[in-house]
């Protein structure tokens, strides 16, 4: 192997563990969130219906399937791109059905962090999974 050959396999190697890692750093916020949510399904729901969001149930059960089977799925690289960008598009509609008051600090913040990880998960969606996860077997 050359020199510049050798090189570029480490750069590659630098690349996908980079790109594992943002995976494993992103989905944990989701992962975490979503088994809170399946363990308080009542308190849930009814911070869902304080949101005035319809069928309450059912978008608590969507939630929990995005961001803890969504979660899952993207720390193993399964359907990487599809994944990212459905977590992508919950983010943002989490941040528009429940930290939408700009005026108030916290919720202000917490739009902007939910931004903010769409713009991650794009980036996965962009370039996906890397050499490690499953989409690559």
């Amino acid at each position: 192997m050359t020199a510049l050959a050798a090189e570029a396999s480490r750069a590659s190697s630098t690349t996908d563990m980079l790109a594992a890692t943002g995976r494993v750093l992103l989905a944990a916020i989701f992962v975490l969130s979503g088994a809170s949510k399946l363990a308080d399904p009542t308190g849930t729901i009814t911070y869902i219906q304080s949101a005035g969001l319809p069928l309450p149930t059912l978008a608590y059960g969507g939630a929990v399937a995005v961001e803890l089977i969504g979660g899952l799925l993207l720390i193993a690289g399964v359907q990487t791109r599809i994944v990212a960008s459905a977590i992508a598009a919950f983010s943002v509609a989490a941040a528009f059905s429940f930290h939408a008051n700009l005026a108030d600090q916290n919720q202000f913040i917490h739009f902007f962090k939910n931004i903010a990880m769409a713009g991650g998960l794009l980036q996965v969606a962009a370039f996906g999974s890397g050499r490690f996860g499953f989409d690559q077997r």
